[in-house]
């Protein structure tokens, strides 16, 4: 008996695939494995923007000693946190709190804006008119892995899918021959839970949606030659027994996402083998960009490396990619500055700062950067009051996180109190930033849904608004 269907039984179940479409809406859809995850699919509203380059500073850097001047911490410093400042503080660490611990960096005010930058990020100063500084950031939790989850994921506990997962299952790719959501990790280390995937991860939405990392070094993607004595036609023919092998295991087991993701991911192996290499390849690149970047000296090799890549990679339709700055060597771990921060901030301030600060001036060189948005994202801040006699605590309380480009108002927007331990004005949640970035994108955080174990989860879960301050 033949079990290939009749041309009348395609058509029929094809239109009611199609009504299906139609009447369950995009969460159903995929239960019913009607949904190819590459499909180009239609935003809630229009577009400011068409990709994220999300600079996730692991390990979280001491905004105070980076975009948040405090004369008042500077008058203060050597004296105990007031005690109107400590009611209620639940310290992050079991390093206790320490006297106030004043910035011993240079502050200047930059741009028509008037931008507060410490002279760690000179370079990035200098595009301090395209940035909206959100300097009321707060979120939750005080150990990196749980508030580095929130910040990807908007959940505490692993099992949430990433923000880039979300993109990529509420538009699908715009270059089916790309994934739609690449991790450039950096570096080594492991503070701030940006080693794991678990922060770039789909979570309970099909695995076809969670983040493709690319490997450091000229082949960041691995077995992508076809081997040795293998033709193009060959291979072909392999990939179109797989599929058909993998279909009939479907059939037997519908909510398999896993095995539907691995079926999707040969092809677009297959696919890549053109252009993954062209699009991560900085060859045709010329002196003077990557010179820009910092491309060639030590400090700035990697980072600039992985900048450069992805701008080519969101010129080439690439709507998500998230770049993770780890430690350059094992002197110091990330950003994570409980004590030597004077060094460690030195350290990673010289290997992110010029490769940033290229990336805003290129992508706007190329009419890029209003397309495009650039997040500057943490887990959380550092505290006013010192930790081991020259560094600083967690703060999830107050901190400086900033966007540019995609449609976004550049200036500063919120702030802390006159230490720097709070956010008073324009609080911002990661549950709002991630709200902001999706309806730049074209998606409303209410109405992107998936059903999951009986329920319709959303991006943020039930929390988040729009920062409609910051949107030109």
């Amino acid at each position: 008996m033949s079990h290939h269907p009749s041309r009348r039984h395609f058509l029929q179940h094809a239109g009611a695939a199609a009504t299906a479409l139609g009447s369950l809406g995009l969460e159903s859809a995929w239960a019913a494995g009607l949904l190819d995850p590459a499909a180009p699919r239609a935003p809630h509203h229009p577009a400011k923007a068409k990709a994220i380059i999300w600079l996730h500073m692991a390990g979280a850097p001491s905004t105070l000693d980076l975009f948040d001047h405090k004369p008042e911490l500077i008058r203060l410093a050597g004296t105990p946190l007031p005690d109107s400042f400590g009611k209620d503080l639940k310290t992050a660490t079991d390093g206790g709190v320490g006297n106030l611990f004043a910035s011993k960096r240079t502050w200047k005010q930059h741009g028509e804006s008037g931008a507060w930058v410490s002279d760690l990020l000179p370079n990035i100063a200098k595009q301090a008119d395209h940035i909206a500084f959100l300097k009321g950031s707060k979120t939750e939790g005080s150990t990196h892995v749980i508030a580095s989850l929130k910040l990807h994921t908007s959940g505490l506990v692993p099992g949430r899918p990433a923000l880039g997962s979300w993109i990529q299952y509420g538009l699908g790719a715009s270059n089916p021959d790309l994934p739609a959501f690449v991790v450039l990790p950096t570096g080594v280390g492991s503070a701030g839970g940006g080693r794991g995937a678990v922060i770039w991860s789909s979570g309970f939405l099909p695995a076809a949606y969670q983040g493709t990392p690319f490997r450091k070094g000229d082949s960041p993607v691995l077995h992508l030659a076809r081997p040795e004595g293998i033709t193009e036609q060959a291979q072909r023919q392999q990939l179109e027994l797989l599929k058909a092998l993998n279909e009939q295991h479907a059939a037997r087991y519908p909510g398999d996402t896993e095995l539907l993701a691995r079926a999707k991911s040969y092809d677009l192996a297959y696919r890549m083998q053109v252009s993954a290499p062209e699009a991560v390849d900085l060859g045709k690149e010329s002196a003077a960009t990557k010179a820009l970047y910092g491309i060639g000296t030590q400090e700035t090799d990697e980072y600039g490396t992985a900048l450069l890549r992805a701008r080519r990679l969101v010129e080439r339709g690439v709507r998500f990619v998230h770049v993770i700055s780890g430690a350059p060597d094992n002197s110091v771990d990330s950003w994570d500055a409980h004590n030597g921060l004077e060094k460690n901030h030195a350290v990673m301030s010289k290997q992110v700062d010029r490769p940033v600060g290229a990336l805003l001036a290129d992508l706007k060189s190329r009419g890029l950067l209003d397309s495009t948005l650039v997040v500057w994202a943490s887990e959380f801040g550092r505290t006013p009051y010192g930790q081991s006699g020259d560094g600083r605590d967690h703060n999830p309380w107050g901190y400086t996180q900033w966007v540019a480009g995609g449609g976004i108002k550049p200036g500063t927007y919120g702030g802390t109190d006159e230490l720097g331990l709070r956010a008073e004005s324009g609080v911002v949640d990661t549950f709002d930033l991630q709200a902001t970035l999706l309806h730049q994108m074209g998606l409303n955080h209410k109405k992107l849904v998936f059903a999951h174990q009986g329920r319709a989860e959303k991006a943020t879960t039930v929390f988040g608004d729009v920062i409609k301050e910051i949107l030109a």
